[in-house]
């Protein structure tokens, strides 16, 4: 005769004290609550009371232990170990005429009886001994609104320190000053050209030339680090370097994504609006308004025009009949990223319910969407009034010369377009096509934001339409055409036409939370800052809602707790490798605590006062003593930190989040790339422009980004995807970095032109020269004997016959060795 499982369980735990704290059950313990007391919630309490049904009726949650012991507005819902003292089983009992759970009927007094077993033997949950209290559904709380990022920025005192070094920079008196409370004593400053390197790399993107090392060493001022600092970041090579971090946060890509992966060739005047702006120094609070709003500060200046491109780097499928859905994700995209980048908190699960542990409520979510709820996209001319005037007279002269061919080119179209837009239309679902087919006046906001996308398809036949005609019509219309371009020479040159954002007119549609018979959402903030609907003053032309001003107006406030926090601390991330939050682009509960808050927060504050510029907290982080740590202090390293400084650090500051010493770093994909190129001599410095093939020898900056056909040396080395926002690269070390640097055409390519560069240049020993070019260093009489080895050994490899080797072997056993540089973890890290 089998023993009942219930029965079973109570026998073989009946030795285990009940337990109100939570701790792992026994496997007993797992399979009877798996098996019994779960499948028992799930179909009797979760549709009221479950984080997933997002209802917590009563304020009563219970599909996590932490949250049934929390218990609602009844209190504590179960007492572990005391089913007398608990709530629930009141409930579940019917002793309670105001309170019977479920109310639809009574639970089997088998169910009951083992409920009660259940909070008996201490409620065991499996995995509730990791479990972080799940938040309430709908509900902002006190401690909701103590949690530190959302306080406001403090202003802190600076530590006094005794070290006289470490004194000028308020940086480093708040490193020293918690370093000296911990025990540990920080690295001794980096060799000079190791720092040269390194700051060349961070400012600028490129390795620095044997003669601005040669000049650095050699200046002996006092001042001399920091007149270099200001040389590189008045170089315009700082924006072209800092205008990529900022192309990881808002995914920055030239191509559709999905399979076609269309080209955008009009993305890249983002790209350029993102280089200026950072070689420019505009402020950070301007640049953000600029992108969110920049059509609703000025819908006349190109550069406003070209920021909201920021709004336009969403995925799109061309041949997608489901307008309505991608219309949607790509609102949720935006929504997205504009929370990642600007709030550092990510909100993406609100998006179906209210986040788990952090306040952010799934009305939040739609909230923050309803500022973008009325965007339209559109491929705007990016020029001046007077840029446009001009061009629209020029335009009319062409306009009345060919007026008679392009009227029968127009009469010629007519039919096969009226096909060609039916055979488009009718691919879309009867809700969309009456949209397309009814008069844009007619339309309601919605309708001209779907119409409008599904519309693109049909543009797309008419951008192919000559494929409709067959000969001998084809003929004449290719003659048409032909007689058309005759008149090439007096048409204007098209203005520059960027992807841009604007308002699909004065009045949004309605935001909605996804569930049945929801109400209308206002634009609003973030429930734990400000439960009601923000306000909006319409912009003066009245052809906008202004939604979007005042979202980027609220976000650039002085007082924001957020927005400045957030852009510091990836500051610090670039510089130093890791933030003051190492989970820069998440300050909610699930990412990490700030290692310095009063440093964060100092820092924060000082941006703000210093007009939110970028170029001056570059300048005071890199003049930091911190900064200018060595990276390779260790306890065997000449030199170090003694009494076993560099060993106690590593005992108790493996990862150096106290900044006790300078993290060494591997290159970026692009800066990798760029330094090949830039040590062997072909790297073009031009700047702007479209966006051309990676085979050419231009910045990788300005090298085409697609989302599915990426570039296989920047694939290899990690750069994004350009599908969500990135605020941290992946480092990867994988075979096939090893073997593309190797094999690959392209660096077989490079480590010739290496080659042919320092057997051209004639400045004395060519491998000394390549020592210099690659690791700005002069090589040791060892690694000359065996440099010179190798090449003389690749020679005889070549040519194993050879009295005398062919200079074309030589130039070949070169590029053998250059090759050898370019892949030595000294090209390709920075100490």
């Amino acid at each position: 005769m089998k023993t009942p499982l219930i029965l079973a369980f109570v026998i073989a735990s009946s030795w285990v004290p009940a337990r109100a704290t939570a701790q792992e059950p026994t496997p007993l313990q797992t399979e009877f609550f798996e098996k019994k007391v779960r499948p028992l919630f799930e179909a009797n309490c979760f549709a009221c009371h479950s984080h997933k049904a997002g209802k917590n009726k009563g304020g009563l949650v219970v599909d996590s232990r932490g949250s049934i012991v929390k218990g609602g507005e009844s209190g504590a819902a179960i007492v572990p170990g005391h089913p007398e003292k608990s709530i629930l089983l009141k409930a579940v009992g019917y002793e309670d005429d105001e309170l019977r759970m479920p109310p639809k009927g009574k639970l089997a007094a088998a169910d009951i009886t083992l409920l009660h077993e259940w909070v008996k033997m201490g409620a065991p949950w499996p995995g509730s001994s990791q479990e972080k209290t799940l938040r309430t559904p709908g509900q902002i709380t006190d401690e909701d609104r103590r949690w530190w990022a959302f306080q406001p920025v403090k202003s802190v005192g600076v530590p006094e320190v005794a070290d006289p070094a470490w004194q000028m920079n308020p940086i480093d008196r708040f490193i020293l000053s918690r370093l000296t409370k911990e025990g540990l004593k920080p690295s001794p400053p980096a060799e000079r050209v190791a720092l040269l390197r390194r700051l060349f790399f961070d400012l600028v993107g490129l390795p620095p030339t044997p003669e601005e090392i040669d000049a650095f060493v050699c200046d002996k001022s006092s001042d001399a680090y920091e007149k270099l600092v200001d040389r590189l970041l008045a170089s315009p090579r700082y924006g072209e370097r800092w205008a990529r971090h900022w192309l990881d946060l808002v995914r920055y890509a030239e191509s559709d994504g999905f399979r076609a992966d269309e080209y955008r060739p009009n993305a890249w005047h983002y790209r350029e609006y993102v280089i200026k702006a950072f070689n420019d120094d505009k402020p950070y609070n301007q640049f953000v308004r600029e992108q969110l709003a920049g059509d609703e500060l000025d819908p006349d200046n190109p550069d406003f025009l070209a920021a909201t491109g920021f709004l336009r780097h969403t995925i799109y499928e061309y041949n997608q009949r489901d307008a309505r859905t991608q219309w949607q994700n790509m609102l949720d995209d935006v929504t997205d990223v504009t929370a990642d980048v600007f709030l550092g908190l990510g909100m993406g699960c609100a998006r179906c319910h209210d986040h788990k542990y952090d306040p952010i409520l799934q009305k939040d979510y739609y909230r923050l969407q309803a500022f973008f709820a009325a965007m339209m996209p559109r491929d705007a001319p990016l020029a001046t009034a007077k840029q446009r005037a001009e061009y629209e007279e020029r335009l009319k002269a062409w306009e009345e010369k060919t007026a008679a061919v392009r009227a029968k080119i127009a009469a010629f179209e007519a039919n096969e377009r009226v096909k060609a837009a039916e055979q488009a239309t009718i691919k879309f679902p009867p809700d969309i096509q009456v949209m397309m087919r009814k008069p844009e006046a007619k339309r309601d906001p919605l309708e001209k934001q779907l119409a409008g996308l599904a519309y693109r398809q049909v543009t797309y036949e008419f951008d192919h339409i000559d494929k409709y005609f067959k000969d001998p019509q084809k003929k004449e219309y290719q003659a048409l055409k032909k007689e058309l371009a005759a008149f090439d020479s007096i048409k204007p040159k098209p203005l520059p036409v960027g992807l841009t954002m604007t308002d699909v007119g004065p009045e949004a549609p309605v935001t909605r939370l996804p569930r049945k018979n929801a109400q209308p959402l206002a634009p609003g903030f973030l429930s734990v800052f400000d439960e009601g609907p923000a306000k909006i003053a319409p912009p003066p032309l009245g052809v906008t809602t202004g939604r979007r001003l005042a979202l980027a107006q609220w976000l650039t406030r002085p007082e924001h707790p957020l927005t400045s926090r957030v852009i510091v601390n990836r500051v610090w991330q670039y510089h130093f490798g890791r933030g003051l939050i190492s989970t820069s682009n998440d300050f909610g509960k699930l990412g990490e605590a700030p290692s310095h808050p009063e440093l964060l927060d100092w820092l924060a504050l000082r941006f703000v006062q210093e007009g939110s510029s970028l170029k001056k907290l570059h300048r005071l982080m890199v003049t930091s003593q911190v900064y200018q740590q060595s990276a390779l202090d260790s306890p065997l390293a000449p030199g170090g930190r003694g009494g076993g400084g560099a060993e106690t650090a590593l005992k108790k500051d493996p990862e150096n989040r106290l900044w006790s010493r300078m993290n060494t770093r591997r290159l970026d994909a692009e800066q990798i790339r760029d330094a090949i190129l830039a040590v062997n001599g072909k790297l073009d410095l031009s700047m702007g422009g479209p966006s051309v093939a990676p085979s050419q020898p231009r910045r990788t900056i300005y090298t085409k980004v697609q989302r599915n056909t990426r570039d296989p040396l920047l694939d290899v080395f990690d750069s994004p995807e350009g599908f969500t926002s990135t605020a941290l690269r992946n480092v990867t070390t994988t075979p096939t970095q090893a073997l593309l640097m190797l094999n690959s055409p392209f660096m077989q390519e490079q480590a010739k032109a290496f080659a042919e560069r320092v057997l051209g240049e004639k400045q004395g020993d060519p491998i000394t020269r390549a020592y210099r070019l690659a690791f700005g260093r002069t090589p040791s009489d060892a690694e000359v004997k065996q440099a010179t080895a190798f090449v003389e050994e690749q020679c005889r490899r070549i040519e194993p016959q050879a009295a005398e080797f062919s200079a074309a072997t030589r130039r070949a056993a070169y590029a053998d060795f250059c090759g050898v540089l370019l892949n030595a973890n000294e090209f390709l890290y920075v100490d």
